[in-house]
C-alpha cells in the first residue's frame, strides 16, 4: 500500500496535469500489487473523467466497491451524468456529501432531465453563496439564463423570477444568447432575433476564442436566427442564413438535425414530397447523451409523419401510432401522446376534409373514449364546421365520464387548465355565463385541495369569475383563493387588489390593512393630460350626439308641407263630376252598404240591416240557413300534409 502510494506521488511530481494516460499506467502498474488500493483507483477514476472515459471510470468505480463509491461520489455522478444516466446521477448527487460541486452536477443533470425548475432553484442557492472558483460567477450567470429560456419554453413563464436582462448579461455573447432564447421563447421575436445579432457581433469580437471556437459557438446562433426568420415569414434572410451554415461542421447531432429541419424548410424541395422525405431522412438519430428537448423533439416528430402523410404512408402512421398508444394508459395529459393521437386520426381520415373526416374520426371515439388526443381533434372539426353545440356535446360527456371515475389522476386531467380553457372558450362563443362561473369553481376547489401553487393563472380567472357574483358564498370562495395567491405571492397587486374587493362588503374590516398596499386612484392618473387628450381629438360629454339624434335631425318634419311639388294626375283617371274644390269622401273605397251614410231601402233592406247591427237581436233562423250553407276553401301550398285529391260531391248515384 504505501509502495504504491509512493510511486503514485513520484509519478505525479515528474509527470505534467495534463499526462493523464502515464497516470493511468502508474495506477495499472500499483493495481496489480493490490486490487483494492483505494488511493491508485481514485487516481484512475479522476484521470478517466478527465480523459473524458465516462463508461470506463463508472466501471472501475462499481469494481471498487463502496468504499470507493463513497469516496469518489461526485466523480461518479458526473460520469454518470455524461453517459446519460440522469436518474442515478440526480439522486447521487443531491443525497451524498459532494458540496458545491455536487451542486454543479444535479444542476447539469436536471437541465437534462428537463426539470428545469429544480435547475433554476439550484443555480439561485448557488448564486446566493460565495462563488469557490475564479469564472464561476460568470458560468451561474449563463447557466442560469439557460434555464430561464428553458421554463420559457417548457411553457412555466410564471417560475422566471426575472425576464429583464442585467447589464452584465449583455456583455458575453453566452448570457445574450440565452436571453434571446427566453424572449423567443415567450413569443417576443423581433427582441429575440435583435439580442441574437447582438449575440453574434460579441462573439466574433471576442478575444478569448480562437477562430476555430468562434465558428463553432456561431453555428448555434445562426440556426437560432433561421428558426426565428422562419416563423417571422422572412425568406429572403432565411435564404441568406442557409449560405451562412454548413451542417458538416456542427459537431452535435441534436444540432445538426434541427438545423437541417429547417434549412429544409427554406428549400424548395417540398413540391416534391417523395425528394423532401428522402432528404429528412438523412441526418441519424441523436444519441442518449446528445438528445433532443421535448420540445424541439415533438416538432421534429410531427414533421416526421407529416412527411409520411405527404407520400401517402397511410397505414404505416397508422399502425405505429396505435402500437405506442396502446403502452400508454389514457387519458394523459402529456403531448406527445396526444399529439401521435392527432397523426393516427390523419391517417385513418386520409384526405377527408370537413363533415367526411369527421365521419372517419367518430368511429375511433367509440373505441378509444378516453383519448385526450382524440377528443380534441373531433372538437376542432366540429368547431370548423360551425358545429359547436356538438363540440360542446363531446367535451361535456368526456368530463363527465371523468367525474365517475375514483382515479386522482383522472381527476386532474378532469380539471387540467388547458381543457377547461376549451370548455370555457366554447362557452362563450354561446354566453353561457353561468356554466363558465360553475366549471371555474369547481376547477379552483379542486386545485385549492390538490396543490395551491400549480396553476395559479386558472386559480386567478375562477376567483376573478366569482368576484362579479353578488352571491356572499360566491364572494367568500373568491376571498379564500385571493388570500392563498396573495400569501404565496403578496407583491402580486392583481392578487392584492381581488383579495381586497372579496371581503371588501362582507368583511371589511378583515382588509382594512391591505388596502394601503395598492395605488390611490390619484398617482394611477397623475400623469394624465386631460387637456391634451382633448386636443386630441376625444369628445366631451356636452359636446356629444347620440347618432340617432343627429340621423332624425335630417329628416323632414311631418307638417312641413311647404316647397313640396304635388304630384300631378292624369285626367283620364278622374271621375266625371270631379270638383277640385271639394274634399273627397274618405269611405270612397268601401263598399256602398259598409259605409256611415248607407241606408237601406225597402222592408227587407232594413230587416236585414238590423240583424247586422251589434247587439241586436238574433235570428236562429238565419243563423240556421247561415250554418248549413257550403263554405268554399282556398286551396294550400306545402304543409298541411292532407290528401290532395279531389272529394266527390253529393248527388245521384
Amino acid at each position: 500500500m504505501a509502495t504504491s502510494g509512493q510511486s503514485i506521488s513520484a509519478l505525479l511530481q515528474r509527470s505534467t496535469i495534463d499526462d493523464h494516460e502515464e497516470v493511468i499506467k502508474a495506477c495499472n502498474a500499483a493495481l496489480k500489487k493490490s486490487k483494492q488500493d483505494l488511493n491508485a483507483l481514485h487516481v484512475k477514476t479522476v484521470a478517466l473523467v478527465k480523459l473524458d472515459r465516462f463508461e470506463h471510470a463508472i466501471r472501475v468505480i462499481e469494481e471498487g466497491g463502496d468504499a470507493l463509491k463513497k469516496r469518489v461520489p461526485l466523480e461518479w455522478s458526473y460520469a454518470l451524468y455524461k453517459v446519460g444516466k440522469l436518474e442515478d446521477a440526480i439522486r447521487i448527487a443531491a443525497t451524498t456529501e459532494t458540496g458545491r460541486g455536487g451542486k454543479h452536477v444535479e444542476a447539469q443533470a436536471t437541465y437534462r432531465a428537463e426539470d428545469f425548475r429544480r435547475t433554476a432553484d439550484l443555480y439561485k442557492e448557488l448564486s446566493a453563496e460565495n462563488p469557490a472558483l475564479a469564472g464561476e460567477e460568470n458560468d451561474l450567470r449563463i447557466n442560469s439564463r439557460a434555464a430561464d429560456a428553458q421554463l420559457q419554453w417548457a411553457g412555466l413563464a410564471s417560475f422566471v423570477s426575472n425576464t429583464r436582462p442585467s447589464r452584465e448579461d449583455l456583455e458575453a455573447f453566452e448570457t445574450t444568447y440565452n436571453v434571446a432564447c427566453g424572449a423567443i421563447g415567450r413569443g417576443e421575436l423581433d427582441t429575440g432575433a435583435v439580442l441574437l445579432e447582438r449575440a453574434k457581433e460579441l462573439c466574433k469580437s471576442s478575444e478569448d476564442l480562437t477562430p476555430e471556437d468562434k465558428v463553432a459557438e456561431l453555428l448555434p446562433i445562426a440556426v437560432q436566427q433561421l428558426y426565428v426568420a422562419l416563423k417571422q415569414g422572412k425568406t429572403d434572410e432565411a435564404r441568406n442564413l442557409v449560405e451562412e451554415i454548413n451542417v458538416a461542421e456542427i459537431p452535435e447531432l441534436s444540432t445538426k438535425k434541427v438545423a437541417h429541419n429547417n434549412m429544409l424548410l427554406v428549400s424548395q424541395t417540398e413540391s416534391n414530397p417523395y425528394l423532401l422525405h428522402k432528404q429528412f431522412n438523412q441526418i441519424p438519430t441523436s444519441t442518449n447523451t446528445d438528445k433532443l428537448f421535448s420540445v424541439q423533439n415533438r416538432t421534429l416528430t410531427g414533421n416526421s409523419y407529416v412527411v409520411d402523410l405527404l407520400v401517402r404512408k397511410f397505414e404505416g402512421i397508422a399502425r405505429s401510432t396505435e402500437k405506442v398508444l396502446s403502452r400508454h394508459s389514457a387519458p394523459t395529459a402529456s403531448p406527445d401522446i396526444n399529439t401521435l393521437s392527432v397523426f393516427n386520426i390523419a391517417a385513418h381520415a386520409r384526405d377527408g376534409p370537413g363533415k367526411s373526416g369527421i365521419k372517419e374520426v367518430l368511429p375511433l371515439l367509440e373505441k378509444r373514449p378516453q383519448d385526450v388526443g382524440l377528443i380534441l381533434t373531433v372538437i376542432q372539426l366540429y368547431v370548423a364546421a360551425g358545429n359547436v353545440n356538438s363540440a360542446i356535446s363531446v367535451l361535456e360527456a368526456f368530463l363527465q365520464r371523468l367525474d365517475e371515475s375514483i382515479s386522482e389522476a383522472d381527476k386532474d386531467i378532469r380539471f387540467n387548465p388547458g381543457l377547461i380553457g376549451i370548455l370555457i372558450s366554447l362557452y362563450k362563443v354561446q354566453s353561457r355565463k353561468t356554466h363558465i362561473k360553475t366549471e371555474l369553481a369547481k376547477a379552483a376547489s379542486h386545485w385549492q385541495s390538490r396543490s395551491p401553487d400549480k396553476h395559479p393563472s386558472l386559480l386567478r380567472a375562477a376567483a376573478s369569475s366569482l368576484l362579479t357574483s353578488g352571491d356572499s358564498s360566491d364572494l367568500s370562495t373568491a376571498g379564500e383563493i385571493f388570500t392563498k395567491l396573495h400569501e404565496a405571492n403578496p407583491t402580486d397587486r392583481f392578487a392584492t387588489a381581488g383579495y381586497i374587493a372579496s371581503y371588501a362588503t362582507i368583511a371589511p374590516e378583515k382588509v382594512k390593512a391591505s388596502v394601503e398596499q395598492l395605488i390611490p386612484v390619484q398617482d394611477l392618473i397623475s400623469d394624465v393630460d386631460v387637456s391634451s387628450l382633448e386636443a386630441a381629438g376625444i369628445p366631451s360629454t356636452a359636446a356629444a350626439v347620440p347618432i340617432t339624434a343627429a340621423i332624425s335631425s335630417r329628416k323632414r318634419p311631418a307638417d312641413d308641407k311647404q316647397g313640396v311639388a304635388k304630384k300631378r294626375v292624369r285626367k283620364s283617371r278622374l271621375p266625371k263630376d270631379y270638383d277640385p274644390s271639394k274634399k273627397p269622401d274618405p269611405e270612397r273605397w268601401l263598399p256602398l252598404r259598409d259605409r256611415s251614410s248607407y241606408r237601406p231601402k225597402g222592408k227587407k233592406g232594413k230587416q236585414r240591416a238590423a240583424e247586422r247591427t251589434q247587439g241586436g237581436p238574433v235570428n236562429e233562423k238565419s243563423e240556421e240557413s247561415a250554418a248549413s250553407t257550403p263554405v268554399i276553401q282556398a286551396k294550400g301550398q306545402g304543409g298541411g300534409g292532407g290528401s290532395s285529391k279531389k272529394k266527390k260531391g253529393k248527388g245521384k248515384k
